[in-house]
């Protein structure tokens, strides 16, 4: 098996040196550029030799650097980076050499130079075994300033604390960070790589899709573009999904792409209202075929630094995962299980635990926190009951495992002893853990324990319980998810748990035309340390069904996917296909806290560009074409902001 191959980068130990602690997880190794020679990075440009390549067999050496000035000290020697690392060069203290001293010295922090010199050892004593070239130093003959810097609003160094908003402001400056530096020739490898797996293995075709579409139902809500016929927009698509079937139809038979998605909503750590998905479709393919595709594009492109991946990955469907986790995106990596105490409590006299109990769909489940007596204080656990109340409006109630074994809680003189044992054996409890406990409707239990669980594991872990392994990367496929779903604002009506093109599954077509809310869809999500960074299913290919769902189930106006409904009546083959989101698996593999440290030139938290400050007013003059009117006076809008 090919993989990235790591490389020692001299930036990243500046940074530690200087007391940087790197998002998450360990980053002391980076990548090796796609396996080009160091003489390739010197080719068609005006230097010899980059900054991090230079070693003991350069000595003796003249050669032409080019990069920013990361330090000056004292007169005698500059460090000058570019992107590939760091090289110290040596300022001549003769009198013959002042013009030197004067352009190094004078030039301030960040300005680009060129410099020429001869590559020397350094004196016995001085050399720095943290940095790949700390055995040389390059002793200066010549020097230009091609560009000097002006005063930064920040200094270029990851162990500088910068405000996002300001980071992002000057991102052209962000972007010289050792860390996003990382980020970004990280994802690029990544990307070559999934394009050779996919293109030079196993026959996929790249095509690039329109991104300026029309307006179609079902899924997020989508950008208008106007356009020059009146009354008329376009749309920026979500996602290729009804282009990618289309090509099926059309014969490619394998096709993927690099695709640019848009959706119209608000930004969070892991979205953004544009994104990059790795799309994928295929004909003639299964469930199973997918599954087995994506582990290995991910097999092939995972960087080696981050330590190999096994496959298959496991598998659990909707159901279990909610009963279990209480959430469709669980993150495995470490236990605190929603465990079904019921039968427990069937028989104590609490009249809310009967009353839910004696319900049809109800249940009384709870989780158990290690430590929990330890590590947690009495507010944290009102904190958790009041986010229960707020969120679910689900009431909690917790247990404590003394060190004598017994429970204390309010309901501890409730339980016989044997009623408490078996609790404790239940949720399999230690001296000193806690049990949250919930009682009610199964989901609403279920999602309350689920959110619980994820703010527990956060609590316990800032208190220094270490719960989750950061260099553990957890992949699970959840399958079988519910086809439809019912409409909060309206329970009476169903939408589509993923999008209304997604296939129902085969065990439970016979349910589409009479139970469609019963139906299981061929709809299968992949997820990361409890994040989703994928997901797709196999498509309906026959026009009748589309049409069948569209209309009577999901009360769809068709006429809007005509071209779609027209394609699959003519000879569409059985295909299926998935996206992965590659900004969510990238910010995963880095350990960075939000998608826009992974983006080169991302939105902000709500969705503005702060370099450029977009989106921006327009002239009316100018939306005249589009025959576009603003509501209100454009002076008084900038008022209005201002």
């Amino acid at each position: 098996m090919h993989r990235l191959r790591p490389l020692y980068n001299p930036l990243l130990l500046v940074s530690r040196r200087a007391g940087a602690k790197p998002w998450g997880r360990c980053i002391s190794c980076t990548l090796r550029f796609n396996h080009a020679n160091p003489a390739d990075f010197n080719s068609f440009v005006a230097r010899t030799k980059t900054c991090g390549e230079l070693r003991s067999a350069h000595v003796g050496q003249e050669v032409t650097l080019c990069g920013w000035i990361q330090f000056q000290r004292q007169g005698q020697f500059v460090v000058l980076r570019d992107f590939q690392g760091l090289t110290q060069i040596i300022i001549p203290q003769d009198e013959d050499a002042s013009h030197l001293k004067k352009v190094l010295c004078n030039a301030p922090v960040e300005s680009v130079v060129r410099v020429t010199g001869t590559v020397v050892s350094r004196p016995p004593g001085q050399n720095n075994p943290r940095m790949p070239t700390g055995d040389i130093e390059v002793k200066a003959e010549a020097a230009e300033v091609l560009n000097s810097c002006k005063k930064l609003p920040f200094e270029v160094k990851d162990f500088i604390k910068k405000n996002e908003s300001l980071r992002m402001q000057y991102r052209y400056l962000d972007l010289r960070s050792v860390q996003m530096q990382y980020n970004l020739r990280l994802r690029s490898q990544m990307v070559m790589r999934m394009r050779e797996y996919l293109c030079n293995h196993y026959g996929f075709v790249d095509i690039e899709t329109p991104t300026l579409f029309k307006k179609t139902p079902g899924g997020a809500k989508e950008f208008v573009v106007p356009s020059r016929e009146a009354g008329k927009f376009y749309s920026l698509p979500q996602s290729p999904q009804q282009f990618k079937q289309l090509l099926m139809v059309g014969g490619l038979d394998r096709y993927f792409q690099v695709a640019r998605c848009y959706r119209d909503e608000g930004s969070k750590p892991d979205r953004q209202p544009e994104f990059t998905q790795i799309d994928i479709e295929m004909s003639f393919v299964d469930q199973a075929g997918i599954q087995a595709l994506i582990e290995g594009l991910l097999q092939y492109s995972w960087p080696e630094e981050k330590g190999p991946i096994a496959a298959p990955f496991p598998s659990i469907s909707y159901a279990e995962a909610l009963a279990i986790y209480g959430t469709d995106k669980p993150d495995t990596r470490f236990g605190m299980k929603i465990v079904d105490v019921s039968d427990v409590f069937r028989n104590v006299e609490v009249r809310f635990l009967q009353k839910s109990l004696s319900e049809p769909h109800g249940t009384v489940k709870a989780i158990c926190l290690p430590q929990g007596a330890k590590y947690l204080q009495n507010k944290d656990l009102e904190s958790l009951n009041g986010l229960a109340n707020s969120q679910f409006n689900q009431g909690i109630i917790h247990f404590i495992l003394r060190e004598d074994g017994a429970m204390k809680s309010q309901l501890s003189k409730l339980l016989n002893e044997k009623q408490e044992l078996e609790f404790i054996r239940a949720v399999h409890a230690h001296v000193n853990d806690v049990v949250l406990l919930a009682a009610g409707e199964h989901e609403k239990v279920c999602l309350t324990l689920g959110k619980l669980r994820l703010e527990s594991a956060d609590l316990l872990e800032a208190r220094g319980l270490l719960l989750r392994d950061p260099s553990a990367f957890h992949f699970l496929w959840v399958m079988d998810f519910p086809l439809f779903l019912r409409k909060e604002e309206s329970p009476g009506e169903l939408e589509s748990a993923h999008h209304p093109f997604t296939a129902p599954h085969p065990s439970d077509e016979h349910l589409l035309y009479t139970e469609p809310a019963k139906v299981r869809g061929q709809h299968y999500d992949l997820v990361l340390n409890g994040s989703e960074i994928g997901g797709g299913s196999i498509r309906i290919h026959n026009a009748k069904q589309q049409r069948f769902i569209l209309e009577r189930v999901l009360k769809e106006d068709t006429k809007v996917l005509f071209h779609l409904l027209e394609a699959l009546d003519c000879g569409a083959p059985p295909h299926g296909g998935i996206a992965l989101g590659l900004d969510r698996l990238i910010c995963l593999l880095v350990g960075a806290p939000s998608i826009r440290d992974v983006i080169a030139f991302p939105k902000s938290f709500k969705g503005r560009d702060l370099m450029s400050n977009a989106p921006d007013y327009v002239a009316p003059e100018e939306l005249e074409p589009y025959h576009v009117q603003v509501l209100w006076p454009l002076a008084q809008a900038k008022a209005d902001t201002s």
